[in-house]
C-alpha cells in the first residue's frame, strides 16, 4: 500500500493541529495570575482559579468518546475541522473574557476542540497505513502531543515578553482557523480520505449571520468605551436587570442572531454547517451514553484536579464527585447492555491488547507527568531559582528524546512485538527517574545529568507507539475512533491521579524533612540572613522531588511489567492491509 504525497501532508498538518492544542493545556502556567487579575481574583486565592484549569482538562477528557465515535462515523476530516472550529471560538471567548466564567467556557470550549484532534488523527493513521506500517506515525502523532507540554510555557513565555496574557488566545485564533483551512482545503484536493462535503455553491447567507453573531457577540463582551459613554448608543448597553450585562438591547441582539445562524444552518439546503448531520451523527454515536461516561469521567477529573496538593490527596468534595461518579458509571453499564447502537459497541474491547492499552496507558501518564512537572520544579529548587524559562529548558533535554524514541519504537513495531517494545521504553524511564532520584543540589551543573533525561525520555518515546498500536489493531476498524479516544483518556487521568499521588507523597517526605531542621535560632543563632538554613530548606525541597522520582519508577516499572503481559498478542506486524484500508465513515 502507498499512500500518497497529499495524505502525508494530510496527516503532517493534523499532527501539527495536536501540537499545538496540547501547547495549550499548559499555556496558561505562566498567565495564569494575569488571568486571575482580569477576573477579579487576587494571588491569594489560586483555588478559586482552579477552574480555568479544570475546565480545559474537562472539555479535552470528558468528550472525546463521544468525538472519536463521530470520527467513526462521519469521518476524520470533518471532525478535524470541527475540532479546529471549536478550538478557535473557545480561544476567542477566552481571549474576550471578562470575568471567571466566560473565562472557564472559553477554556471548555479550547479542551473540547483540542480533545477532539487527538482520537480523529491517531484513526487517520490507522485509515491510511496497514497495521504493520503504522507505528512511525503513530509514535510521531503520540510525541507530538506530548512536545506540546513544554511548548506552551516556553510560547506563553514569548508572547507574554511582548503582549498581555489575551495575545496568546488570539494566536491560538488565528493559527487554529489557518489549520482548519488548510486541513479543508487539502481534503478536498483528494488526499486519500474523504472530503467533509461535496463541493458547492457557497452559504453566504449563513456565513453572514455567523460573522454577523460573532461581531455583536464580541460588542457584549468588549463593552467598547467609546460607545458606551455616547448618549445614544450607550442605551444599548443598559441592562434590563442589575448586573445582566447579556440581558441588555445588545446582548439580546446577539442572541437573535445565533438563533437566526442555527436556523439558517438546520434548514438551509446546503448550509455553511450542516447542524442536522450532526445531530444525527451525535445521535448514532449514542449521546447518552457520552453524557453518562463524560459524567463518570468529569467527577475524577474534579475529584483530583481541585485538590490542593500541598494538604489534600483528593478535593474536599471528593465524597460528592466519586458519588456522582459512580451512579453515572451504574448507569453507563445498564444503558451500554441495553442500548441498540451503544457508544462503545459490546465486545469492542474484549480482545486482552485492548483494554491492556488502557492500563498500560494509565500508567505511562502517571509516570510521564512526573518528568513534566517535576523537572522543571527541581531546576527551580537547585541551580535555577529565579528562571522559569531555565528550568522549563532542562525538561527540553528529556523531550527532546522523546520523538527520537517513538520513531525508534514505531520502527521496532515491525521486527518486535508491541508489549516488548513498550516494556524495554518503560524499563528504560524507569532507570532514568531512579537515576533523578539521586540527584543533589548541585546535580543539573553536570553534563552526566542529561544522560537520565535523555534515557528517560528515549523509554516514553518508545511506549508511546505501541500502545497506540496495539489497541488499533486488537480493535474493529469501526470503533478506531472511539478506542484511539479512550487511550488517550486513559493516560490523561493517569496523569491527574498521578500527580496528585505523587505529589503528596513527596509532600510528606518535605514536612518530615522540614520539621527534622533545627529552628532557626539554633542553626545561626538569630537575627540577619542565614545560608545555613536556606540550604537545609533546599535539601527538603530535594528530598521532595527525589520521592517523587523513585514513585514514578514504580508506575514505570508497573507499565513494562503489564506491557508484556497485557499487550501479548496484539497483531501490530502481520495483519492485512484490507482491514486497515476500511474506514467508519
Amino acid at each position: 500500500m502507498t499512500v500518497s504525497r497529499g495524505s502525508r501532508a494530510l496527516l503532517v498538518l493534523a499532527a501539527v493541529a495536536v501540537a499545538f492544542a496540547a501547547a495549550d493545556t499548559y499555556v496558561v502556567v505562566l498567565a495564569l495570575p494575569d488571568m486571575m487579575a482580569s477576573a477579579g481574583i487576587s494571588v491569594a486565592e489560586l483555588q478559586r482559579a482552579a477552574p480555568i484549569v479544570s475546565g480545559f482538562l474537562l472539555g479535552y477528557v470528558a468528550m472525546l468518546p463521544l468525538i472519536g465515535r463521530i470520527a467513526d462515523l462521519r469521518g476524520r476530516v470533518p471532525v478535524l475541522v470541527a475540532s479546529l472550529v471549536v478550538f478557535s471560538l473557545g480561544s476567542l471567548v477566552t481571549a474576550l473574557a471578562y470575568d471567571l466564567p466566560s473565562m472557564v467556557a472559553g477554556r471548555f470550549l479550547q479542551g473540547l476542540g483540542g480533545g477532539g484532534l487527538v482520537p480523529a488523527t491517531l484513526a487517520l493513521v490507522a485509515d491510511l497505513y496497514p497495521p504493520r506500517r503504522r507505528g512511525v506515525p503513530l509514535g510521531l502523532v503520540s510525541a507530538v502531543q506530548e512536545v506540546g507540554a513544554v511548548l506552551g510555557p516556553l510560547v506563553g513565555a514569548l508572547v507574554l515578553a511582548v503582549a498581555d496574557w489575551r495575545a496568546i488566545f488570539a494566536l491560538n485564533l488565528v493559527v487554529g482557523l489557518a489549520l482548519a483551512v488548510a486541513v479543508r482545503a487539502l481534503a478536498r484536493r483528494g488526499a486519500g480520505v474523504p472530503a467533509p462535503t461535496a463541493p458547492g455553491r457557497p452559504d453566504w447567507l449563513g456565513l453572514l449571520l455567523a460573522l454577523a453573531t460573532l461581531a455583536v457577540g464580541s460588542l457584549v463582551f468588549l463593552r467598547p468605551s467609546v460607545l458606551l459613554r455616547d448618549l445614544f448608543w450607550g442605551r444599548l448597553w443598559i441592562p434590563f436587570v442589575p448586573d445582566g450585562r447579556w440581558l441588555s438591547p445588545v446582548g439580546a441582539a446577539a442572541a437573535a442572531l445565533a438563533v437566526l445562524t442555527l436556523l439558517r444552518w438546520a434548514f438551509a439546503r446546503r448550509p455553511l454547517v450542516d447542524v442536522r448531520a450532526w445531530g444525527r451523527s451525535m445521535r448514532e454515536a449514542d449521546l447518552l451514553g457520552s453524557l453518562l461516561l463524560a459524567a463518570v469521567l468529569a467527577g475524577v477529573i474534579l475529584t483530583f484536579a481541585t485538590a490542593d496538593p500541598e494538604v489534600q490527596l483528593v478535593s474536599d468534595r471528593a465524597v460528592f464527585y466519586v458519588g456522582g461518579s459512580a451512579v453515572a458509571l451504574l448507569a453507563l453499564v445498564l444503558h451500554l447492555r441495553r442500548a441498540d447502537s451503544p457508544l462503545l459497541p459490546r465486545a469492542a474491547l474484549r480482545a486482552r491488547p485492548a483494554w491492556g492499552a488502557l492500563v498500560v496507558s494509565f500508567l505511562v501518564g502517571a509516570a510521564l507527568i512526573a518528568a513534566l512537572i517535576d523537572i522543571p520544579l527541581f531546576a527551580r529548587t537547585t541551580v535555577y531559582p529565579d528562571s522559569q524559562l531555565m528550568a522549563a529548558l532542562v525538561l527540553v533535554r528529556f523531550l527532546v528524546a522523546l520523538p527520537v524514541g517513538a520513531v525508534l519504537g514505531g520502527w521496532l513495531l515491525r521486527l518486535l512485538p508491541a508489549g516488548v517494545v513498550a516494556s524495554v521504553g518503560m524499563v528504560l524511564a524507569a532507570v532514568g527517574f531512579a537515576w533523578m532520584s539521586t540527584w543533589g543540589l548541585d546535580s543539573l551543573e553536570r553534563a552526566s545529568a542529561t544522560i537520565p533525561l535523555l534515557v528517560g525520555g528515549l523509554g516514553f518515546g518508545l511506549a508511546l507507539a505501541p500502545v497506540s498500536a496495539a489497541v488499533l489493531a486488537a480493535t474493529d476498524p469501526g470503533v478506531h475512533g472511539v478506542a484511539s479516544a479512550l487511550v488517550v483518556v486513559a493516560r490523561m487521568i493517569g496523569m491527574l491521579v498521578g500527580i496528585s499521588a505523587l505529589t503528596t507523597i513527596g509532600l510528606r517526605r518535605f514536612y518530615a524533612e522540614r520539621d527534622a531542621i533545627p529552628p532557626l535560632s539554633e542553626v545561626c543563632g538569630g537575627g540577619g540572613s542565614c545560608p545555613a538554613y536556606v540550604e537545609a530548606l533546599k535539601e527538603a525541597g530535594i528530598a521532595q522531588e527525589q520521592t517523587v522520582f523513585l514513585g514514578a519508577a514504580v508506575c514505570a516499572l508497573l507499565a513494562a511489567g503489564l506491557a508484556l503481559v497485557l499487550l501479548r498478542g496484539a497483531a501490530t506486524r502481520d495483519v492485512s492491509a484490507a482491514g486497515a484500508l476500511r474506514t467508519g465513515t
